[in-house]
């Protein structure tokens, strides 16, 4: 007959037994991190990125980015109010000065032309018209003037012989003294008709200089009207390549609606953006870095945009050396805006190994093995880093990320 086992005897068979499976957890977790450290401070020297501390200047620098833009790009706008009537030239086609690249249809533009030819020839006549009229208004207060200066003269010797009929009893006082009153008042007259002509002549001269810039006005405007129906067949203004057209045929298009864009593909420059935090450092004139691959290009800040969108601030480059291989249009490329420079101080390589705190731990090759001692930076460039304290010329740092090794003093280098 089997006997019972008591309760406290099974309590005590289970106890033992979580024991040894805490015990073996336990036992496997300290050899995984025993080994994962035992690995982790080996490791291939070939993995890691090691530079040398050295001398020489350093420049620093914030980031902003940019696209690589024809330094020269010409648009052509629609001319007048039209359709696009036959394309004859594609994007991606090169052209050279005076090349016909679409026609506009011109019907409509040379109605207006031959409307407005013909009311300029009508102004022609009625500005003629007009300064016959002033010139006879002119002929006719002259000859009313010397017509009174005739009746002036008559009333004259009309008096004298008043004056004699009174002395022998021919005539009365008051028939002298009538005859006085009308040479008065033709001589008030004649002062009228001279004023008149005088002012007459005087408002004649900017009368008709009124007429004429009337009538030049509405002629620059079918000289205009001529070009812009010129314009209708869009030839190129200078040589380049089609990077934009509107191919939609009988489409209608509104005059200063872009048709054509033109660049010359030998020469780039940059459109860049960067954050508005770092406006103080965007200013005309400003030297900037740009980094193609590899290839690091200089120049400087010409134009600044003057709206703020997206809280970024937009600017051009223009490239000391703007026909470089390396550029192509629309290629996004890194720039740096240069913000001081220092000569003669430590410096090396910039890499992943290094924040942005000014003091930090970093990893020094000596030998076969790596180690950990801290460092304090300075300027930091786009391609360097200034150190201030901490190493010396010729030490050799660890550039690339070690955040596996963060909590190792040591590395033991394969």
């Amino acid at each position: 007959m089997d006997k019972e086992i008591s309760k406290s005897e099974q309590d005590r068979k289970k106890k033992k037994r979580y024991f040894k499976i805490v015990l073996f957890v336990a036992a496997a977790a300290c050899l995984f991190f025993l080994t994962r450290y035992l690995l982790q401070r080996r490791a291939e020297a070939s993995r890691f990125l090691i530079a040398t501390v050295e001398n020489g200047d350093i420049q620093n620098s914030i980031t902003a980015s940019g696209t690589v833009i024809p330094a020269f790009e010409r648009v052509i706008n629609a001319p007048v109010n039209t359709e696009i009537a036959r394309v004859v030239l594609h994007r991606g086609d090169a052209v050279t000065a005076g090349s016909l690249i679409m026609e506009l249809d011109k019907a409509y533009t040379q109605l207006e032309y031959e409307k407005l030819k013909d009311e300029l020839e009508l102004r022609r006549n009625s500005i003629d018209r007009q300064k016959l009229e002033f010139d006879k208004d002119l002929t006719d207060i002259d000859l009313r003037q010397q017509l009174k200066s005739l009746q002036i003269s008559e009333i004259e010797a009309e008096i004298k012989d008043q004056k004699k009929l009174n002395r022998i009893g021919g005539a009365t006082n008051e028939e002298v003294e009538r005859a006085e009153l009308n040479l008065r008042q033709a001589a008030i007259e004649q002062k009228m008709l001279i004023n008149e002509l005088q002012f007459k002549r005087k408002a004649n001269i900017p009368d008709k200089k009124n007429l004429e810039l009337e009538y030049q006005i509405q002629a620059k405007r079918l000289t205009e009207l001529k070009k812009k129906l010129s314009e209708t067949s869009v030839f190129a203004p200078a040589a380049g390549v089609i990077t934009w057209i509107n191919e939609d045929i009988g489409k209608t298009v509104s005059m200063g609606e872009p048709l054509v864009k033109i660049a010359d593909l030998n020469a780039y420059k940059i459109e860049a953006s960067v954050s508005d935090r770092n406006s103080q450092y965007v200013s005309v004139g400003a030297p900037v870095q740009v980094r193609i691959n590899q290839e690091m290009l200089n120049g400087e800040i010409t134009s600044i945009l003057p709206a703020v969108e997206n809280n970024t601030i937009q600017f051009i480059i223009e490239l000391a050396e703007n026909k470089s291989k390396a550029l192509k249009p629309n290629l996004r490329v890194e720039v740096f805006i240069v913000t001081g420079r220092l000569t003669q101080v430590l410096k090396i390589r910039n890499g992943e190994a290094f924040n942005g705190a000014s003091t930090q731990d970093v990893f020094f090759v000596e030998g076969d093995k790596a180690v950990r001692r801290k460092i304090t930076k300075g300027m930091s460039g786009a391609d360097e880093v200034q150190i201030v304290s901490g190493a010396k010329a010729g030490d050799r740092i660890i550039i690339s990320d070690v955040r596996d090794y963060e909590n190792l003093d040591q590395i033991i280098l394969k």
